[in-house]
């Protein structure tokens, strides 16, 4: 235990070492004159367009609606995923019929499909939340569908051998067996929901950190892109380790070393 928090540690601390870094290098170019400002821009001048869009008050407005936006998304494609991931999984017939349909239209590229939303659902909430709930539907339906078929056949057997109904399988040995792949989904479906909700915003929207974004765009503002790339980046990273802060949390019955592996 204590030899894997401090490799926990010294993992953080090179982490943050590699970031320093970095930024310390982007900003010794910009000042030098080695990377143009107007295209690359720099740490501070990022930092300092931040601070600006906080005191205004559009940030807390952008950041607000995007993550809103996302969170729906999210919510919707991961309940739909782990539904029909679990159905598709369990029953032979679903799985024969449905499954190669879930292959295709896994295989659309989503974003593509973004005019049609705004066309269908208008440029307010609803057209970045069915974008974003889309693209997760997907990853989370696969990698539960992927648990619950690696579930030890004989496991079940024997479940239904000591009386285990079919609520008590599902409950007791499909979800806490697939728990590992359905969180596997659901920490890159943070990301993808992110995208979801910032794409649609960045084609048709009048808030939001995608419309910040496009709007440093069209003003030639390398400093306001990469300032809402930074805020995004933050997002995910929150979002992410709660999701990891809860897989934890579920999976407390499970053994240290597959814990720490399966993080």
């Amino acid at each position: 235990m204590g030899n894997r928090v401090i490799d926990h540690r010294v993992a953080a601390v090179l982490q943050a070492g590699i970031v320093v870094a970095f930024l310390i290098l982007w900003e010794l170019g910009g000042r030098s004159g080695f990377l143009d400002p107007f295209f690359y821009s720099m740490p501070s001048r990022i930092i300092a367009t931040i601070a600006y869009w906080a005191r205004q008050g559009v940030l807390a407005v952008d950041l607000l609606t995007t993550v809103y936006e996302m969170l729906l998304g999210f919510a919707l494609g991961t309940g739909g995923g782990i539904v029909l991931g679990y159905f598709l999984a369990t029953v032979p017939i679903l799985d024969a019929v449905f499954t190669p349909f879930m292959v295709l239209f896994n295989a659309t590229p989503r974003l593509v499909l973004v005019p049609l939303f705004i066309l269908w659902f208008g440029i307010g909430l609803a057209s970045k939340v069915v974008l974003s709930a889309v693209i997760v539907i997907f990853p989370v339906l696969f990698a539960t569908y992927s648990g619950i078929k690696e579930v030890d056949p004989d496991l079940i057997a024997k479940a239904r051998v000591l009386g285990a109904r079919p609520v008590d399988i599902t409950w007791h040995v499909l979800i806490p067996s697939a728990l590992s792949w359905v969180f596997s989904g659901l920490r890159v479906s943070v990301g993808f929901a992110l995208i979801g909700a910032v794409v649609g915003e960045y084609l048709g929207a009048n808030r939001g950190l995608g419309y910040r974004i496009a709007f440093s765009q069209a003003m030639f503002d390398a400093t306001g892109v990469f300032a809402g790339l930074i805020v995004l980046l933050a997002v995910v990273w929150v979002i992410d380790s709660l999701v990891k802060n809860l897989e934890q949390r579920l999976s407390v019955w499970k053994p240290a070393s597959s814990r720490v592996q399966g993080s």
